[in-house]
């Protein structure tokens, strides 16, 4: 079984680097594992692939701290609390709300009548606790696209019930945008018309103009495989991007309108020398410079850049984005893979072995 996996990862990592290898001028050059001329990834101080932490996208200490007592004790007490004492307008509560949501759904999944019985005893006991609300609706969003097919029966039944508790959370917390943000979803799933999702929006944009995760959730809908087009989808991170105040990271936004039109096998090498891919690229790497560090939606961006920075063959640049993301892995596009470390892992590979192909070395790369 062991060799039957190996030859599998192997077959994957073929599958992405051919278009790579003996490219002239000093492209990459596969040899065997273990090889003196192997890259090492462990060399740039990088985490082990069974270490990476699928949860978050970059690092929130509170956070990892506070899922990990409530899942030990199943008290829903502490979360209660960081969530009221995190700002409602900022990206970290949504978020936190979505971490929330997701460790209740995956113990769940994996315990099944039982998981996540700490979120039912919140919603039980403190049924005003706005928070609880917020995070109960993404839960049942989840959940939804988690055991369900779109567009099923129960598809449907669990999606109204989120819109329902969407409702009660909002009143709650009547200057929160994190319910109206979850709607979005429901949105999506259920197929609103254009008219009543804008409605929607229209509530999120009133409370957060400048919201990314508002923007990314409502990028999906506006996406061709859900209720719009290449084109609308376009408009709509352009147009925000355009929009964007100074060191906001929705100047990365049409990178994101890429990413979910691309098509399901390209690796010509052509496609990410096109002028789409090279002005949205060029925009988001322009977003997470005049960002602030601290921004926690700044490693979104970096996760998806390190794909199309992999692609193009950008590899030092893929590199200066690895070295601020690495050891966390929960943010598209690995999320989309069965196995988000696993995907992760391959891209960094390629990256440090384009990067020492070319000259890099661990001593040459600035943190």
């Amino acid at each position: 079984m062991e060799i039957l996996w190996f030859l599998i990862a192997m077959c994957m990592l073929a599958a992405i680097i051919g278009p790579y290898v003996l490219r002239r001028g000093g492209g990459i050059r596969q040899v065997a594992p273990g090889s003196p001329d192997a890259a090492d990834p462990a060399a740039y101080g990088f985490v082990r692939q069974e270490l990476l932490d699928l949860r978050l996208p970059g690092p929130d200490q509170d956070l990892l701290d506070v899922l990990d007592l409530v899942q030990r004790t199943q008290d829903w007490r502490a979360a209660s609390q960081l969530l009221a004492g995190t700002p409602k307008e900022g990206e970290l509560r949504w978020q936190r709300v979505q971490a929330f949501a997701g460790a209740a759904s995956l113990e769940l999944q994996q315990q099944p009548g039982t998981g996540g019985s700490w979120l039912r005893t919140w919603r039980a006991e403190s049924p005003k606790d706005a928070g609880g609300a917020a995070v109960h609706a993404e839960f049942l969003v989840q959940q939804a696209w988690r055991s369900s097919s779109a567009g099923a029966d129960d598809f449907r039944i669990i999606l109204e019930e989120a819109r329902s508790v969407c409702s009660e959370a909002a009143l709650l917390a009547p200057g929160d945008p994190v319910p109206y943000i979850v709607e979005l979803a429901v949105a999506r799933g259920l197929g609103y018309p254009h008219d009543q999702f804008d409605q929607v929006w229209a509530k999120v944009i009133d409370r957060a103009p400048a919201h990314m995760g508002a923007h990314l959730a409502a990028l999906h809908y506006w996406c061709e495989k859900w209720h719009g087009s290449r084109e609308e989808a376009d408009h709509f991170a352009t147009t925000a991007a355009a929009r964007a105040p100074q060191g906001s990271l929705l100047a990365g936004l049409p990178l994101f309108a890429v990413y979910e039109h691309l098509p399901e096998v390209n690796l010509v090498a052509a496609f990410y020398e096109s002028a789409v891919v090279t002005k949205a690229v060029e925009g988001a790497l322009h977003a997470t410079h005049s960002a602030r560090p601290d921004d926690p939606v700044l490693p979104h961006v970096r996760h998806l850049l390190v794909l199309f920075l992999v692609r193009m063959e950008r590899w030092a640049e893929a590199m200066h984005q690895l070295v601020r993301v690495d050891g966390h892995v929960g943010s598209l596009p690995w999320t989309h893979s069965g196995d988000p470390a696993a995907e992760y892992a391959v891209y960094r590979a390629l990256a440090v072995a384009g990067y020492e192909a070319n000259g890099g070395s661990p001593a040459t790369l600035l943190h």
